[in-house]
């Protein structure tokens, strides 16, 4: 961390902390605080322990090293205080000054790990799923033998794209961020984004891309946190320059290059972050706004299913509402429930850690619970390290929105 690159966290962070009066509304909205006594809340480890942070000091209380950074707090606060940044933070700090154990450094890298794992897709999921392999992995490294890990597609969605014929009819362009969990686990998802968006009548853009940075910014690995966003920020940059949007379905990404990479990991005046955080749209998002604006085709075929939907931690920070539940209320059919749980509890890859493990399945009980009372046919999130952990926890089947409105279109039938 440059003396610049601090000074500008310190502004951002400490701007508003004194705007805090004590209210305790993020205590009582946090869902991890509420769960364990080892996390006092985002109040005590942020604001109120910030004030005794200056220079190169470490957090006087290690335990704010236990939140999730899943930005409720944030949100909730009615006086405008950057809880989660400021917690966040505080977070790095302290893992500059203690050291990041490798399997801190593993978890955070999935474009590495995909890369390695793609080419032997069929041996690295039978690693993944023997059972006494991931018990060594819970000993040797703290990786829960019973967190869900995704499995490697085999293929990516890269080498899909490079093959794929756009349609010669298409008038408008969007640019395409796919992220880490579309190109390595799920390249079938971001095949079916293409599809919507060509038959909404756009050419769609693939730039050369990678990961953005949010893993190793939630486990405090800031340096190389600000060269992956950096490094995408330059790939997306000319695109958006031109005034194309860019879309994504990883929820999480999208809000890391919207907004986390400038207010988090300091990168507020890197020109080319900031011209890609105002062009950058979470894909319901995008679709909804085009229902606005009568561009949407609604030829959407009845779909007979109950589907259950769960806004994540970090869809919610987008501040555009739940766009998903605008566009599934356009299909002929479909029944949705809406789910009232704040957080499913994997937060990303704090979950799979074995100190956190059980807090995780704590926070999410109450979504379990949920799901089970509703009986949905599918459950939709727009995250997928919370797909992966719900479909392991409950033994329903969750899906991303879009596979649902890809339905819908009567796509997967072409």
């Amino acid at each position: 961390m440059t003396a610049h690159e601090d000074s500008v966290l310190l502004d951002l962070v400490r701007g508003s902390l004194d705007h805090c009066v004590k209210c305790t509304i993020c205590e009582t909205h946090c869902p991890y605080s509420n769960v364990t006594p080892l996390f006092p809340g985002p109040k005590y480890v942020g604001p109120q322990a910030e004030r005794f942070r200056s220079g190169e000091e470490v957090s006087p209380d290690a335990s704010v090293d236990l939140c999730s950074s899943c930005g409720i707090c944030t949100q909730v606060c009615p006086q405008g205080v950057h809880i989660a940044e400021i917690n966040t933070r505080a977070k790095a700090r302290l893992a500059e000054s203690e050291g990041i154990p490798l399997r801190n450094q593993l978890i955070a890298r999935p474009d590495v790990l995909g890369m390695l794992g793609t080419p032997v897709a069929p041996l690295a999921n039978r690693t993944l799923s023997n059972r006494p392999l991931r018990a060594l992995a819970h000993r040797i490294l703290g990786i829960h033998r019973d967190a869900a890990l995704p499995r490697f597609a085999g293929r990516t969605f890269r080498s899909w794209a490079k093959r794929h014929t756009p349609p010669a009819q298409a008038t408008k362009e969007v640019v395409l961020f796919h992220g880490c969990g579309t190109n390595y686990y799920e390249p079938e998802l971001g095949e079916k984004v293409v599809a919507i968006l060509e038959h909404n009548g756009f050419r769609v853009t693939i730039p050369k891309q990678g990961c953005c940075g949010l893993p190793l910014q939630s486990n405090g690995i800031f340096p190389a946190a600000r060269s992956y966003a950096r490094r995408l920020a330059r790939r997306l940059a000319p695109h958006a320059r031109r005034g194309v949007p860019i879309v994504g379905p990883p929820t999480s990404c999208t809000l890391m290059l919207k907004r986390e990479a400038r207010e988090i990991i300091g990168l507020d005046e890197d020109p080319d972050v900031r011209v890609v955080s105002e062009h950058t749209y979470d894909i319901c998002e995008f679709l909804l706004e085009l229902h606005e604006r009568g561009e949407l085709r609604t030829d959407f075929q009845p779909v007979e299913e109950t589907v259950a939907y769960h806004a994540p931690c970090q869809q919610q920070g987008h501040n555009i509402g739940k766009p998903a539940l605008d566009l599934f209320a356009l299909v002929p059919g479909l029944r949705t429930v809406e789910l009232q749980a704040r957080c499913c509890g994997i937060a990303g890859t704090y979950g799979l850690k074995v100190e956190r493990r059980q807090i995780s399945l704590d926070v999410g009980a109450d979504l379990f619970s949920q799901i089970r009372d509703a009986e949905p046919t599918v459950v939709a999130c727009d995250a997928e390290t919370c797909r992966w952990h719900i479909e392991q926890e409950t033994g329903v089947t969750n899906l991303h929105p879009i596979d649902v409105l890809h339905r819908a279109y009567g796509l997967d039938r072409r």
